[in-house]
């Protein structure tokens, strides 16, 4: 039996988690090596210009092994927690895990709290080799019952008021587990769940499988589809299928920084109520110079950081194809720089 502070604390926990899902959410996806602190400032700045703030994003996964890290390693993976857990641009962050012994996840989750961390995700879908070879990530969605030890210690461990969700995928190697997986997550207290509609497997390969999102619904918690998603014509796709409106967008939102405001934008025009207005090459160049010019260990690491934007920039921009014919072999930043600012057609 529950008593009457903690059924009070878990009334206000759901009221607050009501309002966060208040309207359909739309957030920027952890990508291993590609949301950095760096690209996740560019990417939430231009949202918020643009009028569709992201609600919330989520950090790249902080590895956990042996023992509670250190506060570096936190400030190292989500530095916005010098500055109350938000981007410049206001955009919070929350912190996402990645491990498979319930207890150490617990305390570390605890810890992160502490340093101001305003929410906890934990991984159960990186299909990282090494990652799954070291049983953490997707490989984890084979044994149900250790993803509701892990969920559930978390939720114990860390204060009432800050949310506890999980990522998965649709399975590992197939999605013979789907009901085990649902069953763990309905009892493990997350808040909410987010799913990239694929199996480990499947790994980006299209199609993403939105529809099967649909038996997640039966949860009493809001669940966000996420995968494949490149185009604001697909997100309404995804919607659809996966009878969610929430939506995590990922690698199409660095092939196309505008993507959040696209999606909605879609939406109006087809009621007839808003345009919206794409942004052009012109408008992002500074964005991408403020990239360049971004914190780094040194100028080798921010321009590989760079191309590898640009490379996939090139999906969504004609000029970032020119532009990387003519620069791909460029080390020096201050050359790039300039083809950048020259490359407006």
């Amino acid at each position: 039996m529950k008593n009457d502070t903690q059924q009070a604390q878990l009334l206000g926990q759901h009221s607050h988690i009501q309002q966060l899902f208040a309207h359909p959410v739309r957030l920027l996806a952890p990508m291993e090596g590609l949301t950095d602190p760096l690209m996740r400032q560019i990417l939430t700045q231009i949202a918020a210009d643009l009028g569709r703030p992201y609600d919330w994003s989520v950090s790249e996964f902080i590895r956990v092994t042996q023992n509670v890290l250190p506060a570096h390693v936190f400030y190292k993976y989500v530095p916005e927690l010098h500055h109350d857990a938000k981007t410049a641009s206001g955009t919070p962050i929350h912190l996402q895990l990645l491990g498979s012994e319930a207890q150490l996840m617990a305390e570390n989750a605890a810890y992160a709290c502490e340093l101001g961390a305003p929410a906890i995700d934990i991984n159960f879908g990186c299909p990282a080799k090494t990652v799954n070879n070291h049983r953490g990530g997707s490989v984890l969605l084979d044994e149900p019952t250790v993803m509701y030890e892990i969920i559930s210690a978390v939720r114990r461990a860390v204060p009432a008021h800050i949310p506890v969700s999980a990522k998965i995928r649709l399975g590992y190697t197939d999605t013979s587990r789907m009901d085990d997986i649902r069953g763990a997550i309905a009892d493990s207290g997350a808040d909410w769940l987010t799913i990239h509609a694929r199996t480990k497997t499947q790994g980006y390969k299209p199609p993403a499988y939105w529809d099967k999102i649909q038996s997640f619904n039966s949860l009493d918690i809001p669940v966000i589809a996420n995968g494949e998603i490149w185009d604001a014509e697909q997100a309404q796709n995804c919607m659809a299928q996966s009878g969610s409106q929430h939506l995590m967008l990922g690698r199409g939102a660095v092939t196309r920084p505008d993507l959040i405001a696209q999606v909605d934008g879609f939406k109006k025009n087809l009621e007839s109520l808003d345009t919206y207005t794409e942004l052009s090459w012109q408008d992002l160049i500074a964005h991408q110079i403020k990239f360049l010019e971004g914190q780094a260990k040194n100028d080798i690491v921010l321009v590989g950081r760079y191309k590898q934007w640009l490379g996939m920039l090139t999906k969504g921009y004609r000029e970032a194809q020119i532009l990387w014919e003519s620069i791909k072999r460029e080390k020096n930043k201050a050359t790039i720089i300039s083809a950048l600012q020259s490359s407006v057609q």
